[in-house]
């Protein structure tokens, strides 16, 4: 006979087989979100046994001393933090990148954070509201680093997107094919760019240059309330909520929160699935919720702006609430369908251009889930840095996903409470099936995947969930398991916790040598195109550096790295002659200029194309060249001009 529940102890039943998405007619799985008492629960319930949940914690003592106690790990935290990224020199990054630059006072800190987040938010006497100010110290620690250390924006891309609205503002509308070439298929995703614009034009600001080193701390920010949406659908337990968070934060070292389309459409997209989760169950439906139109409309807009701004997103979140259809809890397919509609008008309408000639290669793609994941000839991570930091990365996914499969196994109740989450945490995995992406399709999976690996994997790092009538046996047997899990239940979990959480770091900034560029790099690519005349064409080895797509409109570009390994065999053997033939053709006033900057060269040699010694061989042929004269060159790179007589090359 199970003891009569406390005034504090959950009553949500315990799902029997029969609820676990195979539930036969009459009976109702709840979760712990869709029970207003305990009595709603075991009236709706009776036959099931009530289950224990992880918040049956005694109050909260309300002492000033108890309540400031947490402050000091924070504040210390946050103080070493502050102290490192003062001290901290990245005029000189090496192979490992922010990783060995950091003064050591960061990852002191970053150990004191991390252990005083898990000893508060464990301790039942604090108040919530710690937990949520550690999950922000983290953040600030994570995401405001770089935006701090580095005098410039992160990011070739970043600086691609910038030049994309500055396109936007210029022209003043949308463009085509014809008129702007490949880069037309911003234009035809143009909610991210249209928006930035009217921020700019709001804020007065001269471009997206002057905040879009802030946006990693801005995008995930903006994740942080769907998270907690999400996991207080499955449990009222702080304890595991802010552990999950927690652990979503660190393993999200994926990098698509930068100044991106990504970055807001994927927000968007735990938000549409944190209401689906809440406002959309089968129980929501059958209790009448009188705002169940008002919440249609809410994911209607947030679908329409994540269809209108990124291409991968919407098919994510169409695979995720179709596997959500597959529990009897969330059968409701006005969601799915709303997201289907939309996604498919877009694409024959506005996306119709550049689907046609995309079509082809992805139905080639299909099913050809070897290729998809395989990374190509210049994503091969080369040296001791790049293969530590890429491992990092491994090792740091692994980890959570093994962790996530453990929860998954240990905590019977969870599964069952869960198991929507656990539906959309599994569900990304069949489009490795559908595209490579770019060769970026496993970390996207990887990234849609985190809400639900999170969750399972923070589960695994808690005690066990037991039914009421269990909990009680195990207590009149004695059950040595409870006093054994005081020990392993403290610095297994703990030890995990900062593992994962120091691993974040050159899983996330190890290659900040790539990523960033210094101010005078900056400055010799600005003086290029202040210089350059509408039709002038500009030859680097790659793409990687600021301003590469600034004035793509007007000017044309050509990355050799880009190109088939037999030229660039060619340019290698003979690279002033190579080059000089490949930037033939350019008449004036239209001018021909060659780019080398310290940005291609990291980009190069960390992805296995060229050495430093090839480049540096390419460089000083262009300079011996009487074909070529100096234009620009300070401690970044070199920019060079093909001379031209008389309208034609020499």
């Amino acid at each position: 006979m199970r003891p009569p529940a406390t005034p504090r102890e959950r009553s949500t039943p315990e799902p029997t087989p029969a609820q676990d998405g195979t539930d036969t007619p009459g009976t109702t799985p709840e979760t712990s979100s869709q029970s207003s008492s305990p009595s709603s629960s075991e009236s709706s319930n009776p036959a099931h046994e009530p289950v224990t949940d992880l918040s049956d914690l005694p109050p909260a003592r309300t002492g000033r001393l108890a309540l400031a106690r947490p402050a000091a790990p924070l504040l210390a935290a946050l103080a070493l933090w502050a102290y490192a990224v003062r001290h901290t020199d990245v005029s000189r990054l090496d192979d490992y990148g922010l990783v060995t630059a950091l003064h050591p006072t960061f990852w002191a800190g970053l150990v004191v954070l991390t252990a005083g987040f898990f000893f508060t938010v464990r301790d039942p006497r604090r108040p919530g509201g710690w937990a949520a100010a550690y999950v922000l110290g983290l953040l600030v620690m994570e995401r405001a680093t770089q935006a701090v250390v580095y005098p410039t924006p992160l990011y070739a891309w970043a600086w691609k997107h910038d030049a994309v609205i500055d396109h936007l503002l210029t022209a003043g509308g949308l463009q085509t094919a014809d008129q702007v070439g490949d880069m037309a298929v911003y234009d035809q995703w143009p909610g991210f760019f249209a928006a930035q614009a009217a921020l700019v034009r709001l804020l007065g600001v001269e471009s997206s240059a002057m905040f879009m080193a802030w946006w990693p701390l801005v995008s995930s920010l903006m994740l942080l309330l769907p998270l907690l949406l999400i996991f207080r659908t499955f449990t009222e337990d702080r304890r595991l909520i802010w552990t999950a968070v927690w652990l979503f934060y660190v393993a999200n070292w994926v990098g698509q929160d930068y100044f991106s389309p990504q970055s807001v459409a994927y927000a968007l997209h735990v938000g549409v699935l944190a209401v689906v989760l809440r406002r959309f169950g089968r129980s929501a439906v059958r209790r009448g919720q009188p705002r169940q139109a008002v919440w249609t409309v809410a994911i209607t807009v947030m679908i329409v702006t994540i269809v209108i701004s990124h291409q991968l997103t919407p098919g994510m979140l169409v695979v995720c609430l179709l596997a959500l259809c597959l529990s009897q809890r969330h059968r409701d397919g006005v969601p799915l369908l709303t997201t289907l509609v939309i996604f498919l008008a877009w694409c024959l309408t506005a996306a119709l251009p550049f689907l046609s000639a995309a079509m082809p290669d992805m139905i080639r793609s299909i099913g050809d889930v070897g290729a998809n994941v395989e990374t190509g000839y210049g994503a091969t991570p080369t040296g001791s840095g790049a293969i530590a930091t890429s491992w990092a990365a491994r090792l740091l996914s692994g980890s959570v996903l093994l962790l996530a499969a453990v929860g998954v196994l240990r905590q019977r109740v969870l599964r069952h409470r869960a198991l929507p989450l656990l539906l959309v945490g599994a569900a990304p995995l069949p489009m490795f099936a559908a595209s490579s992406y770019g060769s970026e399709m496993i970390f996207r999976v990887l990234l849609f995947m985190l809400p639900g690996a999170a969750f399972f994997a923070a589960a695994a790092l808690l005690p066990k969930v037991r039914t009421l009538a269990a909990d009680a046996a195990a207590k009149e047997a004695g059950s040595p398991a409870t006093s054994r899990r005081r020990g392993t239940g403290t610095w297994v979990p703990l030890t995990a916790l900062l593992l994962g959480t120091l691993a974040f770091v050159p899983a996330y900034s190890g290659k900040d040598r790539i990523n960033y560029f210094p101010p005078q790099e900056v400055s010799l690519v600005r003086q290029l195109f202040d210089q350059a005349p509408d039709g002038s064409l500009v030859v680097a080895a790659n793409r990687n550096y600021p301003l590469a797509y600034d004035s793509y409109w007007s000017v044309d570009h050509y990355w050799f790295l880009d190109d088939a390994r037999g030229h660039v065999d060619r340019i290698v053997r003979n690279p002033a002659a190579t080059l000089a033939s490949d930037m033939a053709g350019v008449e004036r006033p239209a001018r021909a200029y060659f780019l080398l900057t310290q940005g291609q060269l990291a980009n190069s040699e960390m992805n296995g194309q060229l050495t430093e010694a090839q480049l540096d061989r390419v460089q000083k042929s262009v300079a011996a060249s009487p074909r070529f004269r100096l234009v620009a060159e300070n401690s970044a790179g070199w920019l060079y001009e093909l001379k031209q007589a008389g309208g034609a090359e020499r």
